[in-house]
Protein backbone atom coordinates (compact mmCIF):
# COMPACT_ATOMS: atom_id res chain seq x y z
CA UNK A 1 0.00 0.00 0.00
CA UNK A 2 1.58 3.38 -0.63
CA UNK A 3 1.27 6.19 2.07
CA UNK A 4 0.75 10.03 1.78
CA UNK A 5 0.77 12.58 4.88
CA UNK A 6 -1.69 15.29 5.30
CA UNK A 7 -0.22 17.29 7.74
CA UNK A 8 -0.70 20.98 9.58
CA UNK A 9 -1.93 22.56 12.38
CA UNK A 10 -5.69 21.65 13.92
CA UNK A 11 -7.80 24.07 12.21
CA UNK A 12 -5.96 24.24 9.11
CA UNK A 13 -8.32 22.24 6.98
CA UNK A 14 -6.99 18.52 6.83
CA UNK A 15 -10.16 16.81 7.79
CA UNK A 16 -11.98 19.07 4.88
CA UNK A 17 -9.40 18.67 2.16
CA UNK A 18 -9.14 14.75 2.84
CA UNK A 19 -13.34 14.97 2.43
CA UNK A 20 -13.20 16.69 -0.56
CA UNK A 21 -10.31 14.55 -2.28
CA UNK A 22 -11.67 10.82 -1.43
CA UNK A 23 -14.51 10.90 -4.21
CA UNK A 24 -12.37 11.72 -6.99
CA UNK A 25 -9.41 9.10 -5.80
CA UNK A 26 -12.70 6.49 -5.53
CA UNK A 27 -13.60 7.89 -8.73
CA UNK A 28 -10.30 7.08 -10.22
CA UNK A 29 -10.77 3.52 -9.18
CA UNK A 30 -8.57 3.89 -5.85
CA UNK A 31 -9.13 2.06 -2.64
CA UNK A 32 -8.58 4.70 0.14
CA UNK A 33 -8.27 4.14 3.71
CA UNK A 34 -7.39 6.81 6.14
CA UNK A 35 -5.74 6.54 9.22
CA UNK A 36 -6.35 10.18 11.60
CA UNK A 37 -4.52 11.05 14.69
CA UNK A 38 -6.16 12.90 17.04
CA UNK A 39 -4.49 14.47 20.14
CA UNK A 40 -8.00 13.83 22.39
CA UNK A 41 -8.98 11.18 23.76
CA UNK A 42 -12.11 9.34 22.48
CA UNK A 43 -13.86 6.51 22.87
CA UNK A 44 -16.78 4.90 20.08
CA UNK A 45 -18.15 2.60 22.71
CA UNK A 46 -20.58 3.07 24.99
CA UNK A 47 -20.59 2.67 28.65
CA UNK A 48 -22.51 -0.50 29.68
CA UNK A 49 -22.60 -2.02 26.57
CA UNK A 50 -20.64 -5.78 26.36
CA UNK A 51 -18.01 -4.62 24.65
CA UNK A 52 -16.99 -1.10 26.95
CA UNK A 53 -17.73 -3.98 29.77
CA UNK A 54 -15.16 -6.31 28.22
CA UNK A 55 -12.68 -3.34 27.78
CA UNK A 56 -13.55 -2.35 31.30
CA UNK A 57 -12.39 -5.32 32.58
CA UNK A 58 -9.48 -5.80 31.17
CA UNK A 59 -9.71 -6.91 27.21
CA UNK A 60 -6.49 -5.85 25.28
CA UNK A 61 -8.92 -5.55 22.45
CA UNK A 62 -12.31 -6.03 21.60
CA UNK A 63 -13.21 -6.68 17.55
CA UNK A 64 -17.24 -5.45 16.93
CA UNK A 65 -18.42 -6.71 14.07
CA UNK A 66 -21.83 -6.22 12.08
CA UNK A 67 -23.00 -6.67 8.57
CA UNK A 68 -22.21 -3.49 7.50
CA UNK A 69 -18.49 -2.91 9.12
CA UNK A 70 -16.63 -4.11 12.21
CA UNK A 71 -14.42 -1.91 14.59
CA UNK A 72 -11.30 -2.80 16.47
CA UNK A 73 -11.10 -1.12 19.89
CA UNK A 74 -7.31 -1.49 21.23
CA UNK A 75 -6.27 -0.51 24.40
CA UNK A 76 -3.05 1.26 24.52
CA UNK A 77 -3.30 1.36 28.25
CA UNK A 78 0.10 4.76 28.34
CA UNK A 79 1.98 2.91 25.12
CA UNK A 80 0.92 5.14 22.33
CA UNK A 81 0.90 2.98 18.73
CA UNK A 82 3.28 3.80 15.79
CA UNK A 83 2.07 4.38 12.96
CA UNK A 84 4.09 1.37 11.28
CA UNK A 85 1.57 -0.70 13.49
CA UNK A 86 -1.29 0.84 12.61
CA UNK A 87 -0.91 0.49 8.69
CA UNK A 88 -0.50 -3.21 9.69
CA UNK A 89 -4.05 -3.50 10.63
CA UNK A 90 -5.69 -1.90 8.28
CA UNK A 91 -7.10 -3.91 5.06
CA UNK A 92 -5.61 -4.11 1.99
CA UNK A 93 -6.02 -0.90 0.20
CA UNK A 94 -4.33 1.46 -2.76
CA UNK A 95 -3.70 4.38 -0.77
CA UNK A 96 -3.30 5.39 3.18
CA UNK A 97 -3.96 9.00 3.37
CA UNK A 98 -2.36 9.93 6.70
CA UNK A 99 -3.86 12.94 8.70
CA UNK A 100 -1.89 14.22 11.78
CA UNK A 101 1.35 12.02 12.66
CA UNK A 102 3.12 15.20 11.05
CA UNK A 103 6.89 14.02 12.45
CA UNK A 104 6.58 11.14 10.26
CA UNK A 105 9.43 10.51 7.74
CA UNK A 106 6.00 10.29 5.02
CA UNK A 107 5.72 12.10 1.83
CA UNK A 108 2.95 14.76 2.59
CA UNK A 109 1.17 17.74 2.15
CA UNK A 110 1.50 20.91 4.08
CA UNK A 111 -2.58 22.45 5.02
CA UNK A 112 -1.94 26.05 6.05
CA UNK A 113 -4.47 28.50 6.61
CA UNK A 114 -3.40 32.38 7.30
CA UNK A 115 -6.36 32.67 9.48
CA UNK A 116 -4.85 29.75 11.66
CA UNK A 117 -1.84 32.50 12.70
CA UNK A 118 0.27 29.30 12.97
CA UNK A 119 3.80 28.83 11.33
CA UNK A 120 4.48 26.80 8.28
CA UNK A 121 5.48 23.18 9.07
CA UNK A 122 7.33 22.86 5.38
CA UNK A 123 10.91 24.99 6.69
CA UNK A 124 11.89 22.01 9.04
CA UNK A 125 10.42 19.36 7.17
CA UNK A 126 12.03 17.58 3.95
CA UNK A 127 9.67 15.56 3.80
CA UNK A 128 6.77 18.21 3.15
CA UNK A 129 6.35 17.78 -1.17
CA UNK A 130 3.89 21.06 -1.21
CA UNK A 131 1.33 23.08 0.20
CA UNK A 132 -2.14 23.61 0.04
CA UNK A 133 -2.76 26.93 1.49
CA UNK A 134 -5.11 30.06 0.66
CA UNK A 135 -1.75 32.30 0.96
CA UNK A 136 1.47 32.20 -0.68
CA UNK A 137 4.25 31.20 1.56
CA UNK A 138 7.34 33.50 1.92
CA UNK A 139 10.11 30.46 1.42
CA UNK A 140 10.06 28.38 -1.82
CA UNK A 141 7.76 25.33 -1.73
CA UNK A 142 4.99 24.48 -4.49
CA UNK A 143 1.81 25.84 -4.03
CA UNK A 144 -1.44 24.66 -4.57
CA UNK A 145 -4.27 26.75 -4.09
CA UNK A 146 -6.58 24.93 -1.12
CA UNK A 147 -9.53 24.71 -3.05
CA UNK A 148 -8.15 23.71 -6.13
CA UNK A 149 -9.24 19.95 -5.19
CA UNK A 150 -8.42 18.27 -8.70
CA UNK A 151 -5.02 19.61 -8.83
CA UNK A 152 -4.99 18.27 -4.88
CA UNK A 153 -5.73 14.93 -6.13
CA UNK A 154 -3.47 14.98 -9.02
CA UNK A 155 -0.65 16.21 -6.94
CA UNK A 156 -1.55 13.26 -4.73
CA UNK A 157 -1.95 10.94 -6.74
CA UNK A 158 1.31 11.51 -8.82
CA UNK A 159 3.38 11.52 -5.43
CA UNK A 160 1.83 8.99 -3.61
CA UNK A 161 1.44 6.20 -6.31
CA UNK A 162 5.24 6.64 -7.94
CA UNK A 163 6.87 5.99 -4.63
CA UNK A 164 7.95 2.64 -3.97
CA UNK A 165 5.34 1.06 -1.44
CA UNK A 166 5.57 0.97 2.44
Amino acid sequence: MKIFGIAGYSGSGKTTLIERVLPLLAARGLKVSVIKHTHHDFDIDRPGKDSWRAREAGAAAVLLASDHRTALLTEHRDTPPLLEDLLNKLPPCDLVLVEGYKREAIPKLEVHRAETAKPWLFPDDQNILAVASDVEPRQPIFRIDIDAISQLTDFIIDHALSRPTA
